[in-house]
């Protein structure tokens, strides 16, 4: 009997830990139930081999009469927060003033928008849990903190002598902080219970959260089914860890849940430009989770220099946060319909009845992918709540279930493509659903205006409507048909006159001097976007060297990886891809420059460019160029754009408004420019 209680405990965590931590469940709620079932008849039966880290005690026990106030050993201080990437690199500098010429790693987590406590385990077991409060005492929530199921009560036994692993034993001591939170989907079915019941509904997670963590009765913080992230340690003797990112795989392999999709870095500006991406780009990750966050956070990774650095009396100066403006509103969904994309990705819109979000009027929003719409159960005629943050297109956060008052029908996802009716398909192993056929009007559409667009071949005057038009009437059945085009057959479409189409036809004969980088971009090869794009042109300086690189190279180079070289190289062999190379070869695109025994092209060359070696600095904002255009700009012309400013600086372009990047190089005597003076240096280089 006693070898059956001990079974079935390890047994339980064993799934609460695939389900909650590693979210890759192995049974049914049904099995899992079971298994719970027969740990209590046997507890029952047996009281004397109850234990407090039975999976039976998360909710046992009776409503506490009061919370006690617990003095935390080492203070839970605040972040450091700012909106701006402006101050963000300014905290950069800090960092940088105050360690020297120390490299600098940095970590990129996301900032949950929960409720911060910290759980203390004693030689491996969880002993208490307390609120962060002021940041000096909190409240005793360990009876609520013992109902969160991806908390475990005992931590996992160490590896041992493994060699490789992270310690050889359970600390003593163990203080571990973190992020109490609540998912949007568990928020649904609370509110539904609590309509049934004939009481309130709850705004938010985040408010849920606050008032569940600190209520007397741990039967009902348990039916409200919180979640927990680690992101932070407070007491850690006895670890032998010198580093953030070593800290979180040690307390994966206790078992504890930490902050997903965490990141390092090598430099400030490479975490920075992450961020930025993650805020900006309309096909984030961001618009994917099932839980709240309200910015990034950054860290520097090494213990040693966070000790160096020290703290203020309110936060540590090794680590901000980067939050952005979440705007939500609540409006009704009408319809769901699919769009085709470049890759033959069928995506499902969201179409709203129109709604002021951040004073802009929202009437579309992104549902992803058919595993999203099932997961939400969004449902044509449901009130939703529509969520935009930073620059990301609006997205569905949830629906408003308690506010469904007759049945729908749920959405059914098409089985053949919208535009062209072939089959769809899912990715193995994944969640898209594709149209297979690279024929199809509507993928060829896509395509042509990415490769059309600014980040790619920038064809001015190539639009929307008029890539409908050409595509439609059989002018344009590939990326080289473009350069093919006649004046005559452009006058035959409709509101084309002889200027527009004259100016239509230098843009496209221009187009062909882009480089290979943006050829590269524009040629829509999966998973390769403008950053991968990049660096395989500056690592092999020409198509012809790229096509004949090895599947083993293009996975050694730094961030590319194999995933990618995969692609890379399917594409190149592909029928299709072969004869989409050549034949825009034969349309006399500039495709790089052979490389010989001294190694690429871009290489060789790199000397005779005007920036060659410089590293430069731009603030403020400038007439001709976006912030984007001016730093690729720069790293064409041989220099690097750096987001600080020191002694080693060539230059700083400022532009209007220029801020405390301008003050720095006057102090250090770096060299100014303007706009004018700048366009005048590249005037031989640019056209």
């Amino acid at each position: 009997m006693s070898d059956e209680i001990t079974r079935l405990r390890e047994e339980i965590r064993r799934h609460d830990r695939l389900y909650y931590v590693e979210a890759r469940p192995e049974i049914s709620d049904l099995q899992y139930d079971r298994l719970m079932q027969r740990l209590i008849q046997l507890e029952t039966e047996h009281p004397d081999r109850i234990t407090p880290d039975s999976p039976t005690q998360r909710v046992g026990g009776e409503p506490v009469k009061g919370l006690k106030s617990v003095v935390h050993t080492t203070p839970m201080l605040s972040i450091e927060n700012t909106y701006s990437i402006g101050e963000l690199s300014e905290f950069g500098n800090r960092v940088r003033k105050l360690l020297g010429e120390e490299p600098v790693e940095w970590v990129v987590e996301f900032k949950i928008d929960g409720v911060a406590a910290s759980l203390l385990y004693e030689n491996g077991l969880l002993t208490q849990g307390v609120t962060r409060g002021d940041g000096t005492t909190g409240d005793d929530v360990t009876h609520n903190i013992r109902t969160i199921r991806d908390i475990p009560l005992r931590l996992n036994e160490p590896a041992g002598s493994k060699k490789g692993s992270l310690f050889s034993e359970i600390p003593e001591r163990l203080e571990v902080r973190g992020e109490v939170y609540m998912t949007n989907d568990d928020l649904v079915k609370l509110n539904q219970r609590q309509q049934e019941k004939g009481e309130t509904v709850y705004a938010n997670t985040r408010n849920v959260t606050a008032g569940s963590i600190r209520l007397l009765d741990p039967a009902i913080c348990a039916e409200r089914n919180l979640r927990f992230f680690a992101h932070s340690v407070g007491e850690y003797g006895g670890l032998e860890v010198s580093d953030h990112l070593h800290f979180l795989e040690l307390l994966q392999s206790l078992g504890l849940p930490v902050s997903p999709h965490y990141r390092k870095f090598d430099t400030f500006e490479e975490a920075v430009r992450y961020c930025e991406s993650l805020v900006s780009e309309e096909d984030s990750a961001l618009t994917e989770l099932d839980f709240e966050i309200d910015g990034l956070v950054l860290k520097v990774n090494d213990f040693r220099q966070r000790e160096k650095l020290g703290t203020t009396s309110k936060s540590p100066r090794w680590m901000i946060a980067y939050k952005f403006e979440k705007y939500e509103a609540t409006t009704r969904l009408r319809d769901i319909r699919v769009q085709v994309g470049k890759a033959g990705t069928i995506t499902p819109v969201a179409e709203l009845e129109p709604v002021e979000i951040a004073g802009t009027i929202v009437s579309r929003a992104s549902l992803h992918n058919a595993e999203e719409i099932e997961r939400k159960d969004v449902r044509i005629g449901d009130t939703v709540v529509v969520e935009k943050a930073g620059k990301i297109i609006p997205h569905i956060v949830r629906v408003e279930k308690h506010l469904r008052t007759e049945e729908l029908p749920s959405f059914v996802f098409p089985t053949r493509c919208p535009e062209c009716d072939s089959p769809l398909s899912q990715d193995e192993g994944g969640v898209y659903i594709r149209c297979g056929t690279p024929e199809c009007p509507a993928q060829l559409k896509e395509r042509i205006r990415f490769f059309a667009s600014r980040g790619a071949m920038n064809i001015e005057g190539l639009g929307d409507k008029l890539i409908d038009q050409l595509v439609d009437a059989g002018l344009v059945r590939s990326f080289a048909d473009l350069y093919h085009l006649k004046a005559e057959e452009l006058l035959k479409l409709d509101r084309m006159g002889k200027r527009s189409a004259e100016k239509l036809l230098t843009a496209i004969e221009t187009s062909k001097t882009r480089g290979l980088a943006k050829f590269l971009n524009a040629l829509s090869i999966r998973h390769v976007g403008s950053k991968t794009a990049g660096l395989l042109a500056k690592r092999f300086g020409s198509l012809a060297a790229l096509q004949k690189a090895s599947l083993t190279e293009l996975g050694a180079i730094d961030e590319v990886g194999p995933i990618i070289a995969e692609s890379v190289c399917g594409f190149f062999a592909s029928e299709s891809g072969i004869r989409t190379v050549e034949e825009l070869a034969d349309c006399g695109l500039d495709l790089g420059k052979e490389a010989d025994a001294s190694g690429p092209a871009d290489q060789i060359e790199a000397a005779a460019l005007p920036f060659s070696g410089q590293s430069i600095v731009v603030t403020g904002t400038l007439e001709r160029f976006k912030r984007n255009e001016i730093e690729e700009l720069i790293e064409k012309l041989g220099g690097k754009s750096s987001s600080s400013v020191s002694k080693k600086t060539s230059f700083v372009l400022a532009g209007a408004e220029a801020g405390s990047k301008l003050e720095k190089a006057e102090k250090l005597g770096v060299r100014v420019v303007s706009e004018t003076e700048f366009l005048a240096m590249i005037g031989e280089a640019v056209s």
